[in-house]
């Protein structure tokens, strides 16, 4: 599945336009990134919400129409096809757990009350109320009252929601979906949509939002294709953090590793150091000189990577300081020596079959640095990231003389031990 290969780049437009409040063709502003993202190695654009909603795009107002915040459907058609015609597929982020007060139905059972046709569309109880006085009371998500729960187990909601996705793949020719918490959704359900995405296009992907537990539970053949993979987002962080890459290391095996017990082989999670939701990798590193090693381990280790736009180049934000800390206004792109440092392990991890689909193997791990090797198809990748400002020596079992480094192109010798500069990364092929 082309989802397997990806690297993702994910864009909060109603952040990233500048579009919270007015209206305007503002999601037109990703034209001038297209040709930033395709030079970053980037082949998918995640768009997390674009249609109309009250306020920060999760609270649904209406599935068939465009943010006007944002401008017109035809202004997202436009970019739908600039990123097409460079070979960039597209994502959209699919909110089906929850809708906001301003949903047209439920604004019908607020006004009608129980004449309404739509109340058995949420579940409500005429018999109490909520903080906003409505004179009924209904689910909300985690108690978050301006986020409506839908009723997904009544088929009128469910057979509005295949239309609108259909009708999304129809007008904006859309190659998959970020289903939001998905981990609040019932594998029914899932198995319901999975049923119905399957005969929409070929390949047509679901990626679940999920954060704890057995992935397993949301992704399968009759699921999720991917999930988010939360675990090792923060096993990414936090071993850097603390140097000591056994979190990491022992992350990876449990998930991926050879014996019979592990996880998820042969899975491919999406990867993350950031989103729109948590802390900008640069914020949350206390050493910032290991950004090159934390971009390393997400493409080296199996999953798809993703790319939150503006940490290419290493932009901060604190969650402390609120979500718009977190899904800043960026009216252009910029590069440096990380973006450029983030297209090689691009290209390295494009290039290479084992980088994408192979086996997981642990060769060495000490406090600061890991050295682990991705197989497949007869080619052996073998990943080494030095977390520490230190050289380090590394002695493991290479299986080989000598390697090149998909990164650096340069030839490495394996005999005698390896030797890792500070902050480094190698992505070596034996030979």
């Amino acid at each position: 599945m082309w989802f397997d290969e990806a690297t993702v780049y994910q864009i909060y437009p109603l952040g990233m336009c500048g579009a919270m409040e007015g209206e305007g063709s503002r999601i037109l502003r990703v034209l001038d990134w297209v040709e930033h993202i395709k030079a970053l190695g980037c082949d998918t654009v995640l768009f997390n919400p674009v249609f109309d909603s009250d306020w920060h795009g999760y609270d649904t107002k209406d599935y068939f129409k465009i943010d006007p915040r944002l401008g017109t459907e035809e202004d997202f058609k436009r970019v739908c096809d600039a990123l097409h015609d460079n070979g960039i597929r597209v994502m959209l982020d699919a909110v089906l757990n929850h809708v906001g007060r301003g949903f047209w139905a439920f604004q019908d059972v607020r006004e009608r009350k129980w004449d309404s046709q739509y109340k058995d569309w949420f579940h409500v109880d005429f018999g109490g109320n909520t903080g906003y006085n409505d004179g009924f009371w209904y689910k909300s998500w985690e108690g978050h009252e301006e986020l409506v729960e839908l009723n997904i187990w009544n088929d009128a909601v469910v057979e509005h929601q295949f239309a609108a996705i259909r009708s999304w793949v129809e007008r904006f020719d859309i190659d998959g979906l970020r289903l939001d918490v998905a981990y609040c959704l019932p594998q029914e359900y899932l198995r319901r949509l999975r049923g119905f995405a399957n005969g929409l296009k070929p390949d047509f992907v679901l990626m679940g939002e999920t954060l704890h537990g057995d992935y397993n539970r949301w992704m399968g053949d009759d699921m999720c294709h991917s999930v988010t993979n939360y675990e090792c987002y923060k096993g990414l962080w936090s071993s850097l953090n603390d140097m000591n890459l056994f979190e990491i290391g022992h992350s990876l095996s449990r998930q991926f590793g050879p014996e019979q017990w592990t996880l998820y082989k042969g899975r491919h999670m999406l990867s993350f150091l950031d989103n729109h939701d948590v802390e900008r990798i640069a914020s949350k590193l206390r050493d910032k000189n290991q950004l090159n090693a934390a971009w390393g381990l997400l493409f080296g280790m199996p999953g798809v990577p993703c790319v939150y736009y503006g940490s290419e180049w290493g932009i901060e934000g604190r969650k402390s300081d609120g979500d718009q800390a977190l899904r800043p206004s960026i009216e252009l792109p910029e590069s440096n020596g990380l973006t450029e440092f983030i297209s090689r392990l691009a290209a390295a991890r494009r290039s290479s079959v084992a980088l994408k689909y192979g086996a997981y193997r642990n060769l060495q791990i000490q406090n600061k640095y890991l050295v682990f090797e991705r197989e497949r198809d007869g080619e052996r990748v073998i990943v080494a990231v030095n977390a520490s400002p230190e050289t380090q020596w590394a002695h493991f079992d290479a299986r080989a003389g000598r390697g090149v480094d998909l990164i650096s192109g340069e030839t490495h010798d394996f005999g005698g031990g390896s030797e890792l500069a500070p902050y480094s990364v190698h992505f070596w092929r034996a030979e």
